[in-house]
């Protein structure tokens, strides 16, 4: 069985503290010294554009030591702002990109129940 992953945190409120670290975060934790509550893991994100509009991105978070939310894993949805008038044809492309972005979110939500399952042992 292999170890599991630490990183070290500069806080502004506990100096230097280490933490466990997800298999599945991406984040370098190497930002400006924040609040122990406010240090939370997040996961690469899936984004996705169309005509350069941002429409959406997602992502695995947990923020371990939160105060007043759930500390358990969960997936961060962010919708983007597409106000444009749309052709036919780019309406159609428009849904093939959110069909193919559907399959994505379904694969993430794979994963969080997953690792979910994985919280309770």
């Amino acid at each position: 069985m292999s170890e599991q992953r630490t990183v070290t945190v500069q806080t502004i409120d506990h100096g230097d503290v280490t933490i466990p670290e997800p298999s599945w975060c991406a984040d370098s934790h190497d930002h400006q010294p924040e609040a122990l509550c406010d240090i939370g893991h997040r996961g690469p994100e899936h984004r996705v554009e169309f005509y350069g509009y941002e429409l959406s991105r997602a992502m695995l978070v947990q923020d371990p030591f939160v105060v007043h939310s759930d500390r358990s894993i969960g997936a961060l949805v962010e919708m983007g702002e597409l106000a444009r008038a749309l052709t036919p044809g780019e309406l159609d492309e428009l849904a093939a990109v959110l069909v193919d972005y559907a399959g994505t979110l379904r694969r993430l939500a794979r994963q969080l129940s997953v690792l979910k399952a994985g919280e309770g042992q």
